[in-house]
């Protein structure tokens, strides 16, 4: 065997590792274009942009054919954060680029889908950063002078959504935690709102309805080791939010906030021991909608099923609400 082929170890169907330090991703490497001109579809248009070219912060973003009909009228931003273990997909994956100019169409938005650097060889916190440069730039793009047109000329900054599923979710929460305690200048601390979609949070030990088998925790832990580059423990806030200290969570960063879930495992941590906060108030309104049955991101891998256009009605509607 060629000493650059070993293989030092392999996260089923995310990751393969070689002692040479290629990475081979598993799944989560096609790409689709966007459409400038508009999807026939949808009706919206999309393009990719440089949001911050000093960090090289990069994002697909999504213009609803409500701007063409009404073009003076200002429109709530989604900055969304796909998911994939923090290690797979980027913003032009089919199933990201679909749920995008849907949840565009629906809303109406603009979306903003956000491309991040990966795990391993960026391992967490890079995502995090990338995150809120992210949002930074979007912010400052939603100005008359702001450098995005489209953000320029359509984006109402004061109806900013975080959004993401899976390990995006994750991410979408650490931005709006770390928007209350550092504020972006000429903005503030807190967005409009937040939704997290089938939300990636764990920890060491099992909580509500996280599965007790050793071999299922197992390989959830192994995920987040390689994520983080064994950096930081199961019970670290990144990926335990309910093991941080009260009084840095008393609140996150945004007037309201959706979770949803599929009755399965990953959200539970977060919906009731970081949202809810027991006796602490959190935020200002609080929501859940749980689809039973269907399985993590059901509504990506089957976006045309009935509970998956129930589910992008549900985040469309809480968006035009923000």
């Amino acid at each position: 065997m060629h000493p650059g082929s070993e293989i030092e170890y392999e996260i089923p169907y995310v990751v393969r590792a070689h002692k040479s330090g290629r990475v081979e991703r598993l799944q989560g490497t096609e790409t689709v274009p966007p459409s400038p001109s508009s999807d026939p579809a949808t009706g919206v248009a999309s393009k990719d942009v440089v949001l911050d070219p000093a960090a090289n912060n990069s994002a697909r973003l999504y213009l609803p054919a409500a701007a063409a009909e009404e073009p003076s009228k200002k429109l709530p931003v989604v900055v969304f954060f796909h998911g994939g273990a923090f290690m797979i997909h980027t913003a032009a994956s089919p199933i990201y680029h679909k749920y995008a100019a849907s949840l565009a169409a629906a809303a109406p938005a603009i979306v903003v889908s956000v491309d991040y650097r990966l795990a391993p060889e960026h391992p967490v916190p890079a995502a995090y950063e990338d995150a809120f440069a992210a949002l930074k730039a979007v912010v400052s793009s939603c100005r008359p002078d702001g450098a995005e047109p489209w953000l320029a000329a359509h984006g109402d900054a004061s109806r900013v959504v975080l959004a993401g599923d899976s390990a995006g979710a994750n991410m979408a929460h650490q931005t709006a935690a770390r928007l209350r305690k550092e504020h972006v200048e000429g903005y503030g601390d807190e967005v409009s709102g937040v939704a997290l979609l089938h939300s990636y949070f764990w920890g060491k030990e099992p909580v509500g309805g996280e599965p007790t088998d050793a071999a299922i925790r197992g390989g959830i832990d192994r995920v987040w080791e390689v994520a983080c580059g064994g950096e930081v423990g199961l019970d670290h806030p990144h990926i335990n939010p309910a093991s941080a200290p009260p009084e840095e969570w008393r609140r996150l960063g945004c007037r309201r906030a959706r979770a949803g879930r599929h009755g399965g495992t990953l959200l539970v941590r977060g919906e009731v021991a970081r949202l809810r906060g027991g006796d602490h108030v959190l935020i200002g309104e609080l929501e859940f909608h749980e689809t039973k049955g269907a399985g993590h991101v059901y509504f990506l891998l089957k976006p045309d099923c009935d509970n998956a256009a129930k589910e992008l009605a549900i985040v469309a509607d809480f968006v035009r609400r923000c």
